[in-house]
């Protein structure tokens, strides 16, 4: 079913073109230096056709809520979300969004300096400049109201979103939006999945923040329920002017 991200229209860079690259389920929203739509596609096909193929030799790895623990080899993109999942506590599925950003993002600097790919609320990004990313957290009165600052150097990031009041994924709390910073796209999408999970109440945001410290390869997190917040890490959290209409 498609949902509308009407988000995607909040983007600002004048020096970057906007495409969207749909196959099957998967969605991106890139920003790049030239419009690479084609060699996008092939990237996703390739991605989704390794993790596609693992599923038909394993069907477990599609529903398991817990880490996967079967050896043996597998793709990198495969070995990444199992990596993320041990990490971060949950089934590698939760990885998968944030997986096909990455390796696609990563795979088109080979095309372009700067790129930003969003998956869902799951974006991975290499910009020159500093860059303030808008947190989508459905009805709380903080939704796009406030951001995070990142300058990271130039160097690639990852900030992945996970919500108990919006979206598709699978969260079993209550979070409006779970937002983590990381070098690495699927850990930051697992991360984000777990410390969700931790969000039932307001009562909850300092106990999952205090979980997520814990998870190696965690630069920041940022927690939003109703009109309550709670941050940790290295970021610089921001106040943002919702624009009207």
């Amino acid at each position: 079913m498609y949902q509308n991200r009407s988000y995607r229209n909040l983007w600002r860079g004048d020096n970057l073109v906007s495409f969207r690259v749909t196959v099957k389920e998967t969605d991106l929203f890139i920003h790049a230096r030239k419009y690479l739509q084609d060699i996008t596609k092939e990237l996703i096909l390739k991605y989704r056709g390794y993790i596609e193929a693992y599923i038909d030799r394993y069907p477990d790895f599609l529903q398991t809520l817990k880490p996967w623990r079967t050896g043996g080899p597998m793709p990198v993109i495969i070995e990444d979300m199992v990596i993320a999942s041990e990490k971060a506590g949950v089934g590698p599925m939760a990885a998968v969004a944030g997986a096909i950003a990455g390796h696609v993002g990563a795979d088109l600097l080979s095309y372009t300096d700067e790129v930003v790919v969003e998956n869902g609320g799951d974006i991975f990004f290499k910009i020159n400049d500093p860059v303030t990313v808008g947190i989508f957290a459905g009805e709380s009165p903080l939704s796009l109201r406030t951001g995070l600052h990142l300058d990271t150097g130039g160097k690639p990031i990852s900030v992945c979103t996970s919500s108990g009041s919006i979206g598709h994924s699978l969260s079993l709390g209550k979070a409006d939006a779970v937002c983590v910073v990381s070098t690495s796209c699927s850990l930051a999408d697992a991360a984000a999945t777990s410390i969700g999970n931790r969000v039932k109440s307001a009562a909850h945001i300092q106990t999952a923040i205090d979980f997520g410290k814990q998870i190696h390869g965690i630069r920041g997190i940022v927690v939003i329920i109703s009109n309550e917040i709670g941050f940790w890490g290295d970021l610089e959290v921001v106040p943002l002017k919702r624009e009207k209409g």
